[in-house]
């Protein structure tokens, strides 16, 4: 039953693009809409939201971690594009946190939601926190002044004991 919708789906969705390269090369309007939206990066950003919309056709909110990494990714390389150097590494420390987006929205569509929903927000937490410690460590972030990077460490490690003494002394029936 799952397979059949599964294909049903894919093939309307195959229709659906194959009208649209058709209306793409036909209807000059259409294409003025639509180019923007077909340009690098941009374009990973409809590629995420297609996955997305896929998933949820067929009944697969596990898709939603593809589509956040994907559409993130895509995120990466425009602001790369727009604001930084390519020389800016660390950027992509934020991929934990895309991919924490994508178990996050697949606990919110109702698969295995609570486990889902914290172990998306950890990886969400886990990928910016990162992303802030290096961002002022190598000096991309001046207005945190220049005592950023000792207490995003701080921030950090008070973070990881917190967690780890909460598991520690939680009750055995949470």
């Amino acid at each position: 039953m799952r397979r059949g919708r599964s294909q049903l789906t894919f093939g309307l969705v195959l229709i659906l693009l194959g009208v649209g390269f058709l209306l793409n090369q036909t209807v000059p309007a259409f294409h003025n809409f639509f180019e923007a939206y077909s340009k690098w990066p941009m374009n990973m950003f409809l590629i995420g939201g297609l996955v997305l919309l896929f998933g949820l056709l067929v009944g697969q909110p596990g898709l939603a971690v593809p589509a956040a990494l994907i559409a993130g990714i895509g995120a990466i390389f425009s602001y790369q594009n727009k604001f930084l150097s390519p020389e800016a590494w660390y950027v992509w420390l934020l991929i934990p946190a895309f991919v924490g987006l994508g178990v996050l929205i697949q606990g919110l569509l109702g698969d295995n939601a609570s486990y889902n929903l914290q172990r998306g927000l950890k990886l969400i937490a886990v990928g910016v926190g990162l992303f802030l410690i290096l961002s002022a460590i190598y000096g991309s972030l001046p207005w945190l002044g220049a005592y950023a990077p000792a207490l995003l460490l701080i921030l950090a490690g008070l973070w990881v004991l917190g967690s780890g003494l909460y598991r520690t002394f939680r009750k055995p029936s949470e």
